[in-house]
């Protein structure tokens, strides 16, 4: 079974839940404040909407670099690095973080009866714990 063979190679497993969109969505902790993310293997970078970044405790400097996805482009970008992250038991320290609008990702979700949500966890934090997705049971798997 994937799942005993991936706990004994010493990954973490959390559950994902799958929204109205298709997306999966998961619960995680910027500097030790829950928010609401969708997964999302297509994305370069994580990254969380603007208004979050008082709530998540981010150390914010502009950007020269514009944001595209979701059939939006040129959008204005911050980032803030030296940020924990956290999902289940899985952390990370000094994960850099872009932050812009997600009012179009968010509209979306709306518009299709799910939650906003606070951000998107991308390639990058994925990369890093080495991630499994089990897309049938809905798992997550993270490398301790």
């Amino acid at each position: 079974m994937l799942q005993d063979f991936l706990i004994k190679q010493g990954y973490t497993k959390i559950k994902l839940h799958l929204t109205k969109t298709n997306h999966f969505e998961i619960i995680a902790k910027i500097n030790g404040v829950k928010g609401l993310f969708i997964l999302d293997t297509g994305a370069s970078n994580s990254c969380v909407d603007f208004y979050t970044a008082t709530m998540f405790k981010l150390n914010v400097k502009e950007s020269d670099v514009k944001a595209a996805g979701a059939g939006a482009t040129d959008m204005k970008t911050q980032t803030s690095k030296e940020n924990k992250f956290t999902i289940g038991k899985w952390k990370k320290e000094k994960v850099v973080l872009v932050l812009f609008s997600l009012t179009h990702v968010n509209t979306a979700l709306t518009n299709h009866n799910s939650r906003p949500v606070d951000g998107i966890i991308g390639a990058d934090l994925l990369k890093k714990g080495k991630a499994i997705i089990d897309y049938q049971k809905k798992y997550l798997y993270l490398k301790l």
